[in-house]
């Protein structure tokens, strides 16, 4: 139908005229990484798709088997910092403005949004999955918040649905960038279906094969009867949670009086476990601003609209920019992968409560905010 470099679109004709449009992220050698093309060009297509009466639904994958997405183009933000250290980068701000804008587009959609979550789910990506309609998870999904390794916070909509999530799980899968499988992303409501990846040519046939309608309702549940139906075949060969399975141990750290003594907790854990090791070895190398972000993110998300918790985290961003923290650890991670970040600060109990409130401090007023959410 229509292809530019950074995602491809098919259009699938259903029986009855309508279209399904497969938008395909086109970046198969960086995971697919969340870059300014693909942003530049999925807002308006999904903008001009909803206006189109026939299409009726929306398929969003990417190319290869090894990830959906596993995060933003961050090097491009990591340039724009290092130009002026210290100063607000207008690069910066237009980069998270757009796709803040697109992430909010996919929860608000007014059509069946489908994402096949195959493979790599990270940041940028976790944030074009979380507010899909109907989230499919595989035998292969690793879906992770890892911005405390890289001197950030969860943001593409954390601070909303890290919030949704039972048993306070959101504040550590925060802190330790653990990666869910898909039993985890079930068990958090951070996906709604499991499906074999081999299934995703089967799905988008089962859905041309649909009468549709013009409600939105009805559409949405001629999706998830698709998709079940699909899904009762091969339900069995989910795997086995990792939350599930170290449920008492996560919640004993969890429910600890305080971040400290939380981080402490997971500190603690011995080495036997390999899913919990990685978890421990992540919080412990990331970055303490970033946990103190975090907690407080946390707190203030429960009282916050979808659409004010994306504007609380422009401001985030915006700042985390300005401040060095966020390109330390582009740096150690991406740029000269020495895996070893200067951080500000040598653990959460020093770091500096002025700063963390300049960071939560706003700087814009309604009518100011570069943000402008459609119906918010």
């Amino acid at each position: 139908m229509d292809t530019n470099n950074a995602v491809i679109y098919n259009a699938h004709e259903t029986g009855d005229g309508h279209y399904i449009i497969q938008a395909t992220l086109n970046s198969e050698k960086s995971l697919n990484a969340l870059n300014q093309a693909m942003i530049d060009s999925l807002l308006p297509a999904l903008e001009r798709f909803e206006q189109d009466e026939t299409v009726v639904a929306i398929v969003l994958d990417s190319m290869g088997d090894k990830a959906f997405c596993a995060g933003g183009d961050i090097v491009e933000l990591y340039k724009a910092m290092k130009e002026n250290p210290g100063q607000r980068q207008p690069f910066v701000q237009d980069f998270f403005v757009q796709e803040y804008s697109l992430d909010y587009a996919i929860h608000t959609y007014s059509k069946p949004i489908v994402v096949w979550g195959n493979g790599y789910v990270m940041g940028g990506g976790l944030g074009l999955f979380a507010g899909a309609s109907h989230r499919i998870v595989t035998e292969s999904s690793r879906v992770a918040m890892p911005e405390i390794s890289i001197g950030l916070y969860p943001d593409v909509g954390g601070t909303y649905f890290l919030n949704q999530m039972p048993d306070n799980l959101g504040l550590f899968l925060g802190l330790t960038a653990a990666q869910m499988n898909a039993a985890d992303c079930l068990q958090v409501k951070l996906a709604d279906h499991f499906l074999l990846h081999e299934q995703k040519a089967q799905l988008i046939e089962a859905l041309a094969q649909q009468s549709w309608t013009m409600d939105r309702d009805v559409n949405r549940q001629l999706v998830s009867h698709c998709v079940m139906n699909l899904e009762k075949t091969v339900y069995e060969q989910m795997p086995n949670g990792n939350i599930a399975t170290h449920q008492a141990v996560i919640d004993d750290a969890v429910n600890q009086p305080s971040l400290a003594q939380t981080m402490q907790k997971i500190a603690s854990w011995g080495d036997e476990d390999s899913w919990l090791k990685r978890a421990k070895r992540s919080m412990v190398n990331g970055s303490p601003l970033s946990a103190r972000i975090l907690e407080r993110q946390l707190a203030a998300g429960k009282e916050l609209s979808l659409a004010q918790c994306f504007k609380l985290e422009l401001q985030l961003s915006v700042l985390s920019g300005e401040i060095g923290e966020f390109a330390e650890g582009i740096r150690a991670l991406l740029i000269d992968k020495d895996n070893q970040p200067a951080w500000k600060f040598s653990d959460v109990e020093s770091v500096d409560d002025a700063l963390v409130n300049e960071l939560f401090n706003p700087i814009w007023d309604d009518s100011s905010h570069p943000l402008k959410l459609k119906g918010a």
